[in-house]
């Protein structure tokens, strides 16, 4: 009758619910602390590439040079998806290594040739693996992009509905989406059938070796040299080894889309970082236009001299020859002008002629091509090193890798640029109303308290400018009702119940409310100068008229890009451009006339 021991029982009952109570919490707290350092990893990692993302622009190069794809799906989904995995995969490796000390010493001790089977076993396994599985990183690589096309597609839909309901547009929306989505389709098919091979190699893999150190450690039980438990011993040590030498065998799938993340983000640090070959071969080819800034009480030039500056002056353009990024196309060549306080400049043109590429030039997102643009700043200068007095030499010379830093210094300095759509941000209509003149003090008021408690601070260092500059005091709410009243918006406060609410303003407002919310942005930073690229293309004349009034009575001085005959009223200068007719034109395509020589009722303002 066998031994019946119920206090032995009892005690090996306490301490595996001792051990239970202990290992609950060990457990969670591990898979916590690895999802929590995953969180980590991630915001810095989100931080880092945003930075670098807005740094010298390259969002916008990135944008309109067509670089890469979806540089939003690399930040959100492939950040999150390379922390993750390679958190993931560390630790497992760490086990693994583990667990393979533990284990080999066991297996070796037990029968030698059979850890010699468990290594070549285990390296073919992963040479096949490879060779079967070789199109897999590839596949998951274009599955991610053609799957980010489709979603920017569903981004596209929504943003532009109603003028896509205008047109009437949905059955060819519906066939570019279906087409999207189908060319993700038949990828993920492709994707599908090469995991279906693989798996059919890894089952067998798998399974093989639950009979394989049997089969090997077999002949020694039948010939009675070991017991039969020695033989689970070695099943058990020889599956634990195995598993360790086969992460590659059993993870080829999640190894081969990781590294299909891997490629993502290392194409687009490399483009980041300013090493990558798309965009060595896309830059411009000659970044030869330099932006000057100069005070009223001395000026920087190229080698840090002082000179005097005219007080009245408010814009410089010396020899300046445009050329496009990509193309090399000749748009405007040896343009030289000077605009003084109160002169109101219009730049009109044939479309295509150059008029936007010109306030291109004038805001530092376009430097290639070759001349000089000089503002005149009023007072002194906001000089990106604080610690610099402006009455010390210092090379204020814009270099085209320099312009985030340098457009933010221009905005400081009292340039402003209005686009003909303006950018809506996401928030409040205070917000819309401060941006972006006063962005960093809304985002840093306070009222924020979460800043000061953050447990992630290089969340909060937004700022990629090293200098701050001057700027006019934040205006109060009575400041912000009545510019809006300046402006005719007045009745959108009870509309939307006051400054605090939000709302998608891009599509709650027509584009002439966005026009005017954009001149009120404007009249509250109070520039110098202000360029304007067809800022009133949506408003009627009376509108017009009022929002020139506004500015002018600021003392704000304007350059506009338009096509109306009206807008010659409020313009003292008017520049017209014409098309070049070849690559590289020598000949002078602009001509510069005061608003009293040109007569309205002219067919073109500059016929001869």
């Amino acid at each position: 009758m066998p031994l019946l021991d119920q206090e032995k029982f009892t005690q090996q009952l306490l301490y595996y619910l001792g051990a239970f109570a202990g290992g609950i919490p060990f457990f969670v707290l591990r898979d916590y602390a690895k999802e929590t350092l995953s969180l980590r990893w991630r915001s810095w990692m989100t931080s880092y590439y945003m930075k670098r993302y807005f740094n010298n622009r390259t969002f916008y190069k990135i944008q309109s040079q067509s670089i890469i794809d979806n540089p939003d799906q690399r930040i959100n989904d492939d950040l999150s998806a390379f922390t993750g995995t390679a958190l993931a995969f560390s630790l497992t490796f760490f086990n693994a290594a583990v667990d393979l000390v533990s284990f080999s010493n066991i297996l070796y001790g037990i029968y030698p040739p059979l850890f010699v089977v468990l290594v070549v076993y285990s390296l073919g396994g992963t040479a096949i693996s490879v060779f079967l599985g070789k199109n897999l990183v590839n596949l998951n690589f274009m599955q991610e992009k053609k799957e980010a096309d489709f979603r920017y597609g569903l981004v596209r839909v929504r943003e532009n509905a109603e003028s896509i309901a205008f047109y009437g547009g949905e059955e060819n929306e519906l066939q570019l989406l279906l087409d999207r989505f189908r060319r993700a389709f038949d990828n993920l098919s492709e994707l599908l059938i090469a995991s279906r091979n693989l798996e059919f190699f890894t089952n067998g893999y798998r399974y093989l070796i639950q009979i394989l150190p049997a089969a090997v450690v077999a002949p020694m039980y039948f010939s009675g040299k070991i017991e039969f438990g020695v033989i689970n011993q070695s099943v058990s040590a020889f599956n634990h080894i195995l598993s360790d030498f086969s992460l590659i065998v059993f993870q080829f799938q999640s190894i081969s889309a990781f590294s299909a993340v891997i490629d993502r983000l290392g194409e687009f640090d490399d483009l980041l970082d300013g090493n990558a070959s798309s965009l060595s071969s896309q830059s411009d080819s000659v970044d030869g236009i330099n932006i000057i800034f100069k005070s009223s009480r001395s000026s920087v030039s190229f080698n840090g001299s002082l000179t005097q500056s005219d007080p009245c002056m408010v814009l410089e353009i010396r020899n300046l020859t445009l050329i496009t990024p990509r193309s090399g196309n000749v748009l405007i060549t040896d343009l030289t002008l000077e605009l003084k306080d109160k002169d109101h400049l219009l730049v009109m043109g044939p479309s295509g002629s150059g008029k936007t590429s010109l306030l291109r030039a004038l805001a530092g997102l376009w430097t290639s091509g070759n001349g000089d643009i000089i503002y005149h700043v009023r007072g002194s200068m906001q000089l990106q090193n604080s610690n610099v007095s402006s009455d010390e030499p210092y090379d204020m010379k814009l270099e085209g890798e320099e312009v985030l830093q340098n457009s933010k210094q221009r905005r400081d300095n009292g340039i402003f640029f209005v686009p003909q759509r303006p950018y809506m941000v996401l928030g409040t209509l205070r917000q819309q109303l401060l941006y972006p003149t006063w962005s960093e003090d809304v985002h840093h008021s306070p009222n924020n308290d979460a800043e000061s408690t953050d447990p992630l601070p290089f969340l909060s260092e937004v700022s990629t400018s090293d200098g701050v500059g001057a700027k006019p005091e934040m205006p109060s709410t009575a400041e912000l009702i009545r510019v809006l009243e300046a402006v005719k918006l007045g009745y959108i406060l009870p509309r939307f119940n006051g400054l605090d609410c939000m709302h998608d303003w891009a599509s709650v407002l027509s584009l002439g409310e966005q026009q005017r919310l954009a001149f009120a942005r404007l009249l509250l930073a109070k520039p110098t100068l202000v360029l304007l690229d067809e800022s009133t293309s949506a408003l009627d004349e009376t509108n017009e008229a009022h929002l020139y009034s506004q500015i002018e009575a600021a003392g704000i001085t304007y350059i506009s890009i338009g096509h109306r005959k009206t807008l010659l009223k409020f313009h003292n200068k008017a520049l017209y451009i014409t098309k070049c007719e070849s690559t590289h034109s020598d000949l002078r395509n602009w001509e510069l006339k005061t608003t009293t020589q040109i007569s309205v009722e002219d067919s073109s303002p500059f016929s001869s």
